[in-house]
């Protein structure tokens, strides 16, 4: 029985194909109105993101979730996906969700008790679940708080390395590292992406301080398969240049390194 879904297939064969892929995060609360969020969306995906992402640590849920998917789902053509907060980011409007188990939580409620809750949710109204086995790297921002994160020290690549086997052993079928909502120290190390990527065998995301395409290529050519940027396209005037640029960026490392 094969258990991928849609998308999950759609991003293992980006990978395939291009060597590496990009999401790019809306978080509906960070732009002025909904209006804004869904226009960033849109202009997202017509601009090459393979992935248009929903979501945030607080407060994105209910009416606005459900519109600025909907909106964003109508005019783009490639997978718009819900990244959680809570059990309240989900609405049946998206493609597919992150069903995130938060694996460096201090609390077994990210761990296991979020999913429980959320999963006949997810089955009933007919999304995706993308099983991913989430770290959070310092300096974790909001949702280190949010989560109760015993936070990855930066200059400790081996940590999250054996936190992302772990992860795979325990049948999470993508890894993600995430520094947190644009944090001053930037992106995780690139010795860290280095010790992740060579220690498992599905297919990795890096989020959190990417904000240059350059920085962007150094994830992908240093061993993510997949990088995901939110805050460096909220407020730029013309988002369509900003997410070219970082496309062009990741898919030439992403041949460089296939």
């Amino acid at each position: 029985m094969n258990f991928r879904g849609k998308t999950e297939e759609y991003i293992n064969d980006k990978i395939s194909s291009d060597g590496a892929g990009i999401s790019i995060l809306i978080d509906p609360i960070d732009y002025p109105s909904p209006e804004k969020a869904v226009s960033a969306g849109v202009k997202a995906g017509e601009a090459g993101a393979d992935i248009v992402l929903i979501g945030g640590s607080i407060g994105v849920q209910g009416k606005v979730l459900d519109a600025v998917t909907k909106e964003i789902k109508s005019k783009v053509s490639v997978p718009v996906v819900l990244f959680p907060g809570n059990i309240a980011t989900l609405t049946r409007y998206a493609d597919a969700v992150y069903f995130m188990s938060l694996l460096n939580s201090r609390n077994s409620y990210w761990i296991s008790q979020a999913q429980t809750l959320a999963a006949p949710i997810v089955k009933g109204i007919g999304i995706e679940p993308l099983p991913i086995g989430y770290i959070v790297v310092e300096p974790g921002g909001t949702v280190g708080w949010v989560g109760d994160v015993n936070l990855v020290p930066r200059n400790k690549p081996a940590i999250a390395a054996a936190l992302a086997l772990a992860g795979q052993y325990n049948g999470n079928r993508l890894i993600l590292t995430d520094a947190g909502s644009a944090p001053k120290e930037g992106h995780i190390p690139l010795e860290m992406i280095k010790a992740v990527s060579s220690a498992i065998d599905v297919p990795y995301i890096v989020g959190g301080g990417v904000r240059t395409p350059k920085e962007a290529s150094s994830v992908i050519s240093s061993g993510a398969d997949w990088v995901q940027i939110g805050t460096a396209v909220e407020g730029e005037v013309k988002v369509e240049d900003k997410v070219r640029g970082l496309v062009k960026a990741v898919k030439e490392a992403g041949k460089k390194k296939r």
